[in-house]
């Protein structure tokens, strides 16, 4: 069984710092405008004259600005300091660290999950790459703006129906409810059963999240071609990405629990490592079944 921690060179070609979640761009803005006004080319006044006069001719409201953004910047650093407290601002960030290319290559993936052959997560010491740089990374951004498209599908479809008096705007967030009531208690369940077989691994909430946010793609997808050529194309693209995820999830959630466990030199036929890969069986199982049960009253 591979670990499912690939570690990968300090540098590499095309990759400047894999821990850098966004491109940083203040380096392009000081050559640019910035810069010419910096210089003083404009027609500007030199700066630091100018600061000396003004400090000289009111020195209390210079003094009481500084004091000012003295206490704007504290209060900002313990707002932010709270704030992470509840709610890892940090780590949401890392899972929204997402370019075109990635989202391009993750939909590719999620519809033909067959071609892909290394499905290992890159780290560079002991810590994952941003998913821009990686393909396997888990993300957040393709799992919530899919459960929106999905919402707005859902009311598209229940408003094209025969009875158009059906729809009503409740009827939105009653889907929005029913579909994220379920998503919490796939991950209430995931992580019940995970602490009841005693599963050491570094899969965490928010990764499990992200799991299962995908199988919102094929919904879509399910839905839409159930609008324009009825429950047969219906049946046909949500059968294909029922059996996409299904692959999907297997190789993806074995080298997250079925490692750990070759790593613990749990033996392969072992007990424990049976129910390891039972409950990868069953998540996985389970995708399937929610993507139909939430979307087969949407077509007619």
């Amino acid at each position: 069984m591979p670990a499912s921690k690939r570690r990968i060179p300090v540098s590499q070609p095309g990759m400047a710092d894999p821990h850098q979640l966004f491109d940083d761009t203040s380096s392009a803005q000081s050559r640019g405008y910035g810069a010419q006004r910096a210089a003083g080319g404009l027609g500007y006044p030199a700066s630091s004259t100018s600061s000396q006069a003004a400090f000289l001719a009111d020195p209390v409201s210079n003094m009481a600005m500084a004091y000012g953004s003295s206490l704007a910047a504290q209060g900002k650093e313990l707002v932010d300091k709270n704030i992470d407290r509840f709610i890892p601002v940090t780590k949401l960030k890392y899972y929204f660290a997402v370019d075109t290319v990635y989202v391009g290559k993750k939909l590719g993936l999620l519809i033909f999950p067959y071609l892909h052959q290394d499905w290992e997560v890159q780290y560079q010491q002991d810590t994952p790459v941003a998913p821009r740089f990686d393909v396997n990374a888990p993300d957040l951004y393709i799992p919530a703006m899919a459960f929106i498209t999905y919402i707005l599908v859902a009311g598209l479809a229940l408003g094209t129906q025969d009875s158009a008096r059906r729809f009503s705007p409740d009827l939105l967030g009653l889907q929005a409810s029913s579909a994220l009531a379920w998503l919490a208690l796939e991950v209430l369940a995931i992580l019940l059963s995970l602490y009841l077989v005693t599963i050491n691994t570094d899969l965490t909430t928010i990764d499990l999240v992200a799991f299962l946010g995908y199988k919102y793609v094929g919904m879509i997808s399910g839905v839409l071609m159930g609008l324009l050529f009825g429950k047969t194309g219906y049946y046909l693209v949500l059968g294909w990405f029922c059996i996409s995820i299904f692959v999907f999830m297997i190789r993806t959630l074995r080298l997250k629990i079925l490692a750990e466990a070759a790593a613990e030199g749990v033996p392969v036929r072992g007990a424990r490592n049976q129910l390891r890969m039972y409950l990868t069986m069953a998540v996985a199982a389970a995708q399937p079944l929610l993507m139909y049960w939430l979307t087969f009253h949407l077509v007619r």
